[in-house]
């Protein structure tokens, strides 16, 4: 039996890449939209259920509610009143507007339609990969670079691997980074009853606009933290989370886990990254399904990494230079 499959699809007018794990079960879809995945199928004890809480329909991926799921370049979450200053040269991504509708977040590829340029499956796994030059001179004010984007999708037999290329292909360098901004849960257990692991030794501290205080003000130690404390398994109960974790440990395979558990069963997910932030979300203030799932997004770096120095350099893509960043989700069943 062939374990891996890769197919295509469609979701009202948007192609979907469907890739398979017939050995352990598992279904992933993914839009061109975006290269957005919409969701992570897990067969088990004779039934399926959905871990990513994703985009239902075309509609939403139309109209990206939450931004479930989204590839965030070349920033991830916010940008201080979508201002920002690179070697020397001042920037407004939001010219002509003012006051509380100024507002950057989560990049420039929410909404392109990346082209589906490989899609294959052998056995060792399955994949897809995006391409998309959305990303150039004069389409994005205040972003006068030109990053050509790659996304590859490899299911396999411990869960799935996002795979993120960013080659600067202008005649200056760029400031540039990758996000992922999934949403997870572990079948039908509430939110408040699982159990949540992060492997830091720092959280961020932020403003009323979950903007990172300036300098060191923005790294508190965990043990002065001691409700964002997450080191060791804790229920996340009640607490509303909108945080960022840094200065990750990682394991001896050199990914830093973070963990998502049902105590109850021992579903798991394990959100791997080897480097950059983890930020995690039980969102409370989403569009839909408040507190329905928690999002736990791998970053390459800080929100508001544009205006800090200590990211300058971890975000910094030369002329000609590539980069290439890689997160993932693994699925530990009982």
């Amino acid at each position: 039996m062939v374990a891996f499959r890769a197919e295509r699809t469609t979701v009202g007018p948007h192609e979907i890449a469907v890739l398979h794990d017939d050995a352990n079960g598992r279904k992933v879809r993914i839009a061109r939209r975006g290269a957005t995945v919409m969701s992570i199928e897990q067969a088990w004890q004779g039934t399926s259920f959905d871990l990513a809480d994703g985009y239902r329909d075309a509609a939403e991926l139309d109209s990206r509610p939450s931004s479930r799921f989204a590839v965030m370049v070349p920033f991830a979450n916010r940008i201080a009143d979508a201002r920002y200053t690179f070697d020397g040269t001042e920037y407004d991504l939001q010219p002509g507007v003012e006051g509380d509708q100024r507002a950057a977040r989560h990049g420039f590829v929410r909404g392109v339609d990346f082209d589906l340029t490989e899609r294959h499956a052998d056995e060792a796994g399955a994949r897809v990969t995006f391409t998309t030059q959305a990303i150039r001179p004069g389409v994005h004010p205040g972003y006068p670079f030109a990053i050509d984007l790659t996304v590859t999708y490899v299911l396999n037999a411990q869960g799935l691997e996002v795979r993120a290329r960013m080659h600067n292909v202008g005649e200056q360098a760029a400031p540039c980074f990758f996000g992922w901004h999934p949403y997870f849960r572990l079948g039908e257990t509430p939110i408040e009853q699982l159990e949540l692991k992060i492997p830091a030794r720092q959280v961020v501290r932020t403003d009323a606009q979950y903007i990172p205080l300036e300098g060191d003000a923005a790294r508190a130690p965990l043990e002065r933290e001691a409700g964002l404390d997450f080191r060791s398994y804790k229920i996340i109960g009640a607490q509303e989370l909108n945080h960022a974790w840094a200065d990750l440990v990682p394991d001896a395979d050199g990914r830093a886990r973070t963990w998502l558990r049902d105590p109850a069963n021992g579903l798991a997910i394990a959100l791997w990254q080897a480097s950059g932030v983890m930020l995690g979300f039980t969102a409370d203030t989403v569009t839909r399904d408040v507190r329905g799932s928690v999002a736990l997004e791998p970053m390459e770096s800080w929100s508001n990494a544009f205006n800090r120095a200590d990211c300058a350099q971890a975000i910094r893509l030369e002329a000609g230079e590539a980069r290439t960043y890689r997160c993932g989700v693994e699925i530990v069943l009982p």
